[in-house]
């Protein structure tokens, strides 16, 4: 056991936030965070559910993926995946408070924006917003609230775009034989194979 931390204890610990900090977060996106979100290419998405749970997944796409639409609107869409849908069931049978956290390669800094997300699968958003060659299956649309970039300082600690910091890929087992591991279902397939399936369905 630990000695946990009352919210008091904090206080003595953490200095208040400079003034700057605070006014960083802004109730928009801006012309810098539209950039960013244009350039960008990954991010986090987090939600919450109604019991109080915490998902966050990764999505990614080509630089641009997640729309900006206008100061205080985004468009991401939803690429084939696992089907948990986590993130959507958080949504739409949650709180509907989201946020993500965007990565631009290259970039130590990030951008953190938060709102609130509604789903939708309406035909002619699904239309305009193909990419791999396919349609999404729906596109999560967030009402901006707050927007605001985060220092380098965690990209640069991680060393996350180094090179001398990359990991070859043979030092892991592949996904496949990691859940067959852990589950005992499906065969166990080399890292070629993965790769080779992940290809034909992005």
């Amino acid at each position: 056991m630990v000695n946990e931390l009352c919210p008091g204890d904090l206080k003595t610990i953490y200095p208040e936030p400079t003034a700057r900090v605070i006014a960083k977060a802004r109730p928009e996106i801006d012309i810098h965070a539209r950039k960013f979100i244009e350039t960008s290419p990954f991010c986090v998405l987090a939600t919450s559910g109604s019991d109080g749970s915490v998902d966050a997944s990764p999505r990614g796409g080509h630089p641009g993926f997640v729309h900006v639409e206008g100061p205080n609107r985004l468009l991401m869409p939803d690429r084939t995946g696992n089907n948990r849908i986590d993130s959507f069931k958080n949504i739409v049978e949650g709180t509907g408070f989201v946020h993500l956290v965007f990565f631009v390669p290259g970039l130590d800094e990030t951008l953190r924006v938060g709102g609130r997300g509604a789903v939708t699968a309406e035909p002619a958003l699904l239309a305009a917003m193909e990419e791999f060659g396919k349609l999404p299956r729906a596109v999560l649309c967030i009402e901006v609230d707050e927007a605001y970039f985060h220092c380098g300082k965690a990209l640069m600690r991680s060393k996350l775009w180094s090179r001398d910091a990359q990991v070859e890929r043979a030092t892991f087992p592949s996904i496949s034989q990691v859940i067959h591991d852990q589950t005992k279902l499906g065969e166990p397939e080399p890292q070629a194979a993965v790769e080779a399936r992940y290809k034909t369905q992005l």
